[in-house]
């Protein structure tokens, strides 16, 4: 009844009746005045028989709550600063009537208009905080009220609180803070509680949702405590801080993403855009996995060589859709370079060939590969068709069809492996080496490098992801290390080593000294503005956490199956000098694996690969085994 008549009035209705009620309140606070006095009865019949000084009292506080804007305060908001507005109405009334008492016929002691103005201050603000609390009562027998638990009993979350208390839909039961000295206590009439308490609050009390009071703190911290409160079934929201609504903070440099190369721990590599083009530029170059990392870059750098057909093949629909769009829009204006995607599978043998006589290449690079070291440990059989027969497919097709350049992209884990993936991209630069050792028109070169950072799944944006999340970071021994570069790195030492083949070299990056992972985490979690929790900083925002190698994992990476290598024209790549397997070897472990793919015997296939594949079989536990 009260909330329907309360929406039929119109904003202006409403004002005017807050008016008349602070004009009825001045005769009450008249007589209130005089009966503080003891003059109540004579008086009061003064008053009603001259009716021009009671109306002549209405009319100065008419005047003054017009001046003042007392009708417009809302009653929601009828706070603090609106009690203080009501005082100084009051105070300017009393004074008025001070001054112009005699005008309306009656004269009074001085402490006559201090009681009226202290008489009139209270009434008028007990009727509105009367008002209030009915309207209140009736919005919330008219709908259902949710139980919020506020996290931080801090300034910010008592000024939460008190504006809760007078929100229709949510009501504020309680606070949670680590505070030791502020749990048990009533804050804002409300308790605080310890975490470990929270469970029996939301239960108790029918609590369903949290909101986290503490802008000061750090995000991972926010996100660490938001995941408790989601654990207890309660919606959790954040009041962000004055400094973030206001633009004051600098979000941007936090949200921003992390430059890679401030990673590697090295100078980065870097040369003129257009060194090594001479082999790429008017000729029709193929590139397979064009839409992963390390192809798409690759897309990008050959493009500045301007060749006269660009060849995408890959196998993810997405990716290709993506590069070929992107490379579209790189073109100039007014280059005659053709951008061909091709969908499908390296292993594809018809395609493989079709594609490379159609389009009439002349230079590949082989980029397409498994190359997630725990997923191909699980997938073995895949990864081995992938890898090794994708390969061996690829590059007697670019044999058999004279292509001038075949350029094989490895990695460090080909270096005695432990795991399927390293193998299989060993036997695949085996089978290179063996088309380079045979008599031919086509140069194969092989180019190995360690982990890209940057690249899908690589340890940055895992780290960045785990920080998002609020930690821990995960490392998989605290030894463990690893070579690092940039995407652009990788891609330009690629086309570089095509541009020094002269046939089976095995091309390497000085890549400085392996990083330890665990500093790397430390790295991210700094450059991200934020500081490590362990031991020495129980305080910090991001833990890291050691997990343990994972099946097929090596402790360290290496570059180099020996000692020898000579430099090249770059003193930053120099090429290996390694002994490989003779072609009936190299076809022999083919054959043999071959059959375990067809079969889909993966014990077989893992036989297969431990009698070719140096080191692998042999677990890199010895380094291990020291540091326990």
């Amino acid at each position: 009844m009260i909330l329907t008549t309360l929406n039929r009035l119109s904003r202006r209705q409403r004002q005017t009746f807050l008016f008349i009620v602070d004009l009825l309140v001045v005769p009450v606070a008249l007589w209130c005045s005089l009966a503080a006095q003891g003059q109540s009865r004579a008086p009061v019949s003064d008053l009603i028989s001259g009716f021009q000084g009671t109306l002549g009292a209405a009319v100065v506080a008419a005047v003054i709550s017009l001046a003042l804007g007392i009708p417009r305060i809302r009653l929601k908001s009828f706070d603090i600063t609106a009690l203080t507005r009501t005082a100084i109405f009051a105070a300017c009334v009393a004074i008025s009537l001070a001054v112009l008492g005699p005008l309306f016929g009656y004269s009074y002691s001085t402490g006559f208009y201090a009681i009226f103005g202290m008489s009139f201050f209270l009434l008028s603000s007990a009727l509105r905080l009367t008002m209030l609390q009915i309207v209140m009562v009736a919005y919330r027998k008219a709908s259902t009220r949710s139980r919020v638990l506020i996290y931080g009993a801090g300034s910010t979350g008592i000024q939460l609180a008190s504006a809760l208390r007078h929100d229709p839909l949510v009501e504020p039961v309680g606070f949670i803070d680590d505070n030791p000295a502020l749990q048990g206590l009533s804050v804002a009439g409300l308790p605080v509680v310890a975490p470990t308490r929270a469970a029996r609050m939301v239960e108790r009390k029918g609590i369903t949702l949290a909101c986290l009071a503490m802008p000061s703190l750090s995000q991972p911290r926010l996100s660490q405590i938001a995941r408790r409160l989601s654990d207890l079934g309660l919606d959790v929201q954040a009041l962000p801080s004055f400094a973030q609504l206001i633009g004051a903070e600098a979000l941007a440099d936090k949200l921003a993403p992390v430059r890679p190369d401030s990673f590697v721990g090295r100078e980065t590599f870097d040369c003129a855009p257009d060194l090594g083009c001479d082999v790429y530029r008017g000729r029709a170059v193929l590139i397979s996995g064009a839409g992963g990392s390390i192809g798409s870059e690759l897309c990008r750098q050959i493009l500045a060589c301007r060749p006269t057909r660009l060849v995408l093949f890959e196998l993810s629909e997405l990716a290709l859709y993506s590069i070929e769009r992107e490379l579209n829009d790189l073109i100039e204006p007014g280059a005659a370079t053709e951008i061909i995607p091709v969908l499908g599978s390296v292993t594809d043998e018809r395609l493989v060939g079709d594609t490379l006589d159609r389009h009439d290449i002349d230079v590949v690079l082989h980029a397409a590969a498994y190359k997630h070291v725990p997923l191909v440990e699980a997938n073995p059989i895949p990864g081995i068709s992938n890898n090794v027969f994708g390969t061996a497919t690829l590059a007697r097709a670019a044999r058999h069809h004279r292509c001038e350049r075949f350029v094989l992209v490895s990695s460090d884990k080909a270096v005695r492996p432990t795991s399927v993936m390293g193998a299989t991209k060993r036997l695949a630069e085996m089978i290179v080496q063996d088309l380079a050792a045979r008599p031919g028109q086509t140069i194969f070169a092989m180019v190995r490098f360690g982990n890209v950072l940057g690249s899908s799944g690589s340890v940055i944006p895992l780290f960045q992801d785990q920080i998002a999340r609020g930690g821990p970071l995960t490392v998989t021994h605290e030894d463990v290390t690893r070579y690092f570069m940039t995407v652009r790195e990788a891609a330009r030492l690629v086309l570089l080593s095509g541009s020094f083949a002269r046939g089976g070299e095995v091309f390497v990056l000085d890549m400085g000294t392996p990083v330890p992972i665990k500093d790397l985490a430390r790295q991210v979690i700094e450059s991200s503005g934020y500081t490590v929790r362990d031991a020495d900083n129980p305080q910090g925002d991001i833990e890291i956490a050691i997990t343990g190698l994972r099946p097929g994992e090596k402790l360290h990476e290496e570059l180099l199956m020996g000692e020898g290598h000579i430099t090249t024209s770059n003193e930053k790549i120099f090429a290996a000098l390694e002994d490989h397997p003779s072609e009936i070897e190299v076809a022999g472990a083919l054959r043999a694996l071959r059959n375990a793919v067809e079969m889909g015997d993966e014990t077989a296939a893992r036989a297969s690969i431990a009698r070719w594949v140096e080191g692998y079989g042999t677990e890199d536990m010895s380094e291990v085994s020291k540091t326990n």
